[in-house]
C-alpha cells in the first residue's frame, strides 16, 4: 500500500491535519491510523471549551487560538452551527485585593497582545454598560474583555458567586462546543477528500537511511499492513512519546491526571447562562474542627488540611431543562507520567473535595454536602511541554512531523496547529506565531533560558 502522509492518531490534532491536507490542500492520499474509534481516546474527555486568554512572554498563544477560532467560526457557519459553538466567555474570579490587581495587570497584557479591548468597571453605575453573553451562539458578542472591581457590581450581575468575591474578569472570545461534534464534521469532509482510516496500531515507522519511507501497521483484524510513504506525522496524543521514538524523535514530554466531575445542580445554584467560572485564587477547604484534627493527624490524610491550588473551575452543560455542571480541579499536577496508565487511577475523594472547593466559589453548594450527590467522574491526561504549549513541525528523521503536546486545550487548538502543519508539508504559507511551536526551539539556548522564569502557563 502507498501513501502520501500517514498520520498516526485519529483524535483531534490528526483529524484536523487530516482536514487541512486534503480539504485545504487537494491533498489525496492521507492515511489516518488508530485502533481506537476516533476521537475516543483523549479527545473525548475536554471540557469543549476554548479561550483567546493566555499568559505568555509573547503573543504567540494569543494569536494561534484566535485563528483557531476564526476556523471554528467558520466551520459553524458552513456546517448550520452542527458543533453548537458559544461564546459564553471565561469568568475569572478572585477574592483577593493582590489577585484583583493581577487581573489589571494580565488583562492589560493579554489586550496588548491581540485578545481584545477591555472595558472596566468601578462602579454599578459604570457596569451598566455590560451585555451579557447569549445562551447560544456567537455573533454581536463583545471581544476583549469586561473587568470588575466593584463588589456592588459584581453582586448585581453575578449575585450566586461568593459575596466576598472582589474582581471578576470576563474574557469574551470564549465558549465551549461539541468537541464530538466538531471532529465527526472534520473527518466526513476530509474523507470525502479521499482521507481513509485505518484500525490498527503503527508498531514501526522506516527511516534506515535517514528519511521516512514506510509506516507498518499491526491491524485490528490481524494483518500486518506495510505502507510506503514518504511522510508521517505523530498525533499520538498521551502516546506521542512513544510514537516519537518510532521516528528517532526524542520529545520533551509528559503526561498529568485530570479530571472533572458533572453532576445534577438540581437546587438551581449555578447560573444557566454563566460562561466557564475559574476561581483564581488558592484556599483551605471547609472542615469542622474535629474533621481537620483527625485528617491532620494522619501522613496519608493530613494534605487535606494544608493549602489546595487556585484554578477550581466549572461550567453548565446541556440545554434547556438541562441542569448539568461540570466541575474540574487540578490538583493532581505533581502527579507526572512518563507513559500513561490506563484505566486512570482513581481518585475517590475528588468529587467530594471539589464540591468542598466550589463552594468559596459559589457558596450555595454548601447544600451538596450533607448528602453528597451522584457525581459521574471522567477524565484524561493532560500530555504537554514544560511551558505549555504544543510541538508542531518536523522531529525526528527527515519527513517526520509532529503535532502534540496539545496539554488541555487540544479542541481550541487543533483547528490552527492542524493548519499550520499542513502548511508546512506542503509548503504553503506559514503563520508569524509558527516558530513559538517549532520542536527545534529547545536548542535556542536563550528559549532554554527563557523557560527558567517562564512564569504563567494558562494552565486550569
Amino acid at each position: 500500500m502507498t501513501a502520501d502522509v500517514v498520520i498516526c492518531g485519529a483524535g483531534i490534532a490528526g483529524i484536523a491535519t487530516a482536514y487541512a491536507l486534503a480539504v485545504t490542500h487537494g491533498v489525496r492520499n492521507v492515511l489516518l491510523v488508530d485502533e481506537r474509534p476516533p476521537l475516543t481516546l483523549t479527545s473525548d474527555k475536554s471540557t469543549e471549551a476554548y479561550r483567546n486568554w493566555w499568559p505568555g512572554p509573547d503573543d504567540a498563544m494569543v494569536q494561534m487560538v484566535n485563528r483557531s477560532i476564526d476556523l471554528l467560526e467558520l466551520w459553524s457557519a458552513q456546517s448550520g452551527d452542527r458543533f453548537g459553538l458559544n461564546r459564553r466567555g471565561y469568568l475569572y474570579a478572585t477574592r483577593d485585593a493582590a489577585t484583583a490587581a493581577r487581573f489589571v495587570t494580565d488583562a492589560a497584557r493579554a489586550s496588548a497582545q491581540g485578545a481584545g479591548d477591555v472595558r472596566t468597571y468601578h462602579s454599578v453605575h459604570e457596569a451598566a454598560g455590560y451585555r451579557r453573553s447569549p445562551h447560544r451562539g456567537f455573533r454581536d458578542v463583545p471581544n476583549g474583555a469586561d473587568l470588575f472591581l466593584d463588589r456592588d457590581a459584581i453582586r448585581q450581575h453575578f449575585p450566586w458567586m461568593h459575596p466576598e468575591i472582589v474582581a471578576v474578569l470576563h474574557a469574551r472570545r470564549c465558549g465551549w462546543f461539541s468537541g464530538q461534534q466538531l471532529g465527526m464534521y472534520l473527518l466526513e469532509d476530509a474523507r470525502a477528500a479521499g482521507v481513509q482510516l485505518v484500525s490498527g496500531h503503527v508498531e514501526r515507522v522506516g527511516h534506515s537511511t535517514g528519511t521516512v519511507d514506510a509506516v507498518d501497521v499491526a491491524c485490528s483484524d490481524g494483518r500486518v499492513l506495510h505502507i510506503a510513504t514518504p511522510l508521517f506525522v505523530n498525533a499520538a496524543g498521551p502516546y506521542a512519546a512513544q510514537v516519537g521514538a518510532l521516528a528517532g524523535a526524542e520529545l520533551p514530554l509528559f503526561s498529568e491526571a485530570h479530571y472533572k466531575i458533572a453532576i445534577e445542580d438540581t437546587a438551581g445554584v449555578i447560573d444557566r447562562d454563566t460562561g466557564l467560572v475559574i476561581l483564581d485564587d488558592a484556599q483551605l477547604l471547609a472542615w469542622s474542627d474535629d474533621e481537620r484534627d483527625e485528617l491532620a493527624a494522619d501522613d496519608a490524610t493530613r494534605w487535606l488540611t494544608e493549602p489546595m491550588p487556585a484554578g477550581i473551575h466549572l461550567r453548565p452543560e446541556g440545554y434547556g431543562a438541562s441542569r448539568t455542571v461540570l466541575m474540574l480541579w487540578d490538583y493532581h499536577s505533581a502527579h507526572r507520567f512518563n507513559v500513561p496508565a490506563y484505566p486512570m487511577p482513581d481518585d475517590a475523594l475528588y468529587p467530594e473535595l471539589v464540591l468542598r472547593g466550589m463552594t468559596s466559589l459559589a457558596p450555595g453548594l454548601a447544600a451538596y454536602l450533607e448528602r453528597l450527590p451522584h457525581a459521574y467522574v471522567d477524565g484524561g491526561y493532560y500530555t504537554k511541554t514544560a511551558e505549555n504549549r504544543p510541538l508542531v513541525g518536523p522531529s525526528g528523521a527527515r519527513g517526520a512531523f509532529v503535532c502534540a503536546a496539545f496539554s488541555g486545550f487540544g479542541l481550541m487548538a487543533a483547528p490552527a496547529c492542524g493548519e499550520l502543519l499542513a502548511a508546512q508539508i506542503t509548503g504553503a504559507t506559514r503563520p508569524a506565531y509558527e516558530p513559538a511551536f517549532l520542536p527545534t526551539r529547545y536548542d535556542d539556548p536563550a528559549y532554554v533560558a527563557l523557560l527558567a522564569n517562564w512564569g504563567s502557563t494558562g494552565q486550569l
